[in-house]
């Protein structure tokens, strides 16, 4: 799959799943359990620091390599 297409997985997932959407961009770090902890406190909290995370973070922990 090229990266375009990994991208707009990455932003459905932010939407649907915070969490899950921060693990593929990040891994797993200090903004997945941030994100859990938004996501548990509101999910549109959530929501808008997995967007953040995805636009702001150039790296992907599946692209290395």
């Amino acid at each position: 799959m090229n990266e375009s297409g990994f991208d707009i997985i990455r932003l459905i997932c932010a939407i649907f799943m915070p969490p899950l959407g921060v693990l593929l961009q990040v891994g797993l770090g200090v903004h997945f359990w941030i994100n859990i902890l938004l996501t548990l406190l509101g999910f549109f909290p959530g929501i808008i620091h997995a967007l953040y995370v995805i636009f702001t973070t150039d790296s992907s922990p599946f692209n290395k390599g």
